[in-house]
Parts: structure tokens; C-alpha cells; sequence
């Protein structure tokens, strides 16, 4: 009987603190943390309740999983890189080929593998390219 009781605590405790950690923890003004965020599920990019410029200067929004980043602004140059998070931020941003989004924008960023590159904006949450704010490189 009484090894029932502490299993129930256990399990008690183990729900409460996955529940407290599917909230979040509160950040210090300032401080950059990443967005709510829903997948859209036709596309794989992610939308963010936050896809913004941010006082850093930098545009900080949603992603597609696995986004590559190219040495070029074009699909036919090398692959630097990859975006495996869903939440990145990007530094500048450039014409170059077009691609399957309707224009032809880049966003320039460091990638998740370490190198930097240019990733198509159809693979970026924006809602309008290029994202305003964000400086043109």
C-alpha cells in the first residue's frame, strides 16, 4: 500500500514538472528567447508570433527544419550549411536567383553547422520580402 502512495507522488511530481516545463521560463528584459510557434504543415516553415528586427539589428523569425544555406544567392552554388533549429536569426539580406516564393530575396545568416549563407526567403517565416527593418547586404 504504501509503495502505491509514492508511486502516485512520483507520477505526481513527473506531470507537474513536465507541465512546468511545457510553459516556459520567464526571460530577463532584454533578453532574446525563442517565440511561440505553430508548424504549417503544407509548407514545413514554421510561423512565429514573433518574426521581427529586434534592437540587435538582426531579423530574428520561424524557419524551415533543415534549410539550406547556399555560398551563392542560387540553388546551383555549394551548400554551406544547414538551419536544423526552427527559430534562427538572420543578418542582412540580398537579391538573387528566384525561387519557388515568388521573389527573388536571400537572408544572410550563420548557420546552425557554423559557416555562413544565404538562405532562400521561401524557407523563412516573413510575411513580406524583405523583411522590413532588416538592412540589405
Amino acid at each position: 500500500m504504501e509503495d502505491m502512495a509514492v508511486g502516485r507522488k512520483f507520477a505526481v511530481a513527473l506531470a507537474a514538472a513536465a507541465l512546468t516545463a511545457g510553459l516556459g521560463v520567464a526571460t530577463a528584459p532584454g533578453a532574446t528567447a525563442a517565440a511561440p510557434a505553430a508548424t504549417a504543415a503544407s509548407t514545413g516553415v514554421r510561423t512565429t508570433a514573433d518574426c521581427s528586427v529586434h534592437s540587435d539589428g538582426k531579423l530574428w523569425c520561424g524557419n524551415k527544419a533543415g534549410a539550406k544555406a547556399y555560398a551563392d544567392r542560387s540553388y546551383g552554388s555549394a551548400v554551406r550549411g544547414s538551419l536544423r533549429t526552427t527559430y534562427s536569426w538572420f543578418a542582412c539580406w540580398g537579391h538573387g536567383d528566384p525561387h519557388p516564393g515568388g521573389n527573388d530575396i536571400w537572408y544572410w545568416t550563420q548557420t546552425d553547422d557554423g559557416p555562413w549563407g544565404n538562405v532562400p526567403a521561401v524557407d523563412v517565416s516573413t510575411s513580406v520580402d524583405p523583411a522590413p527593418g532588416l538592412r540589405q547586404c
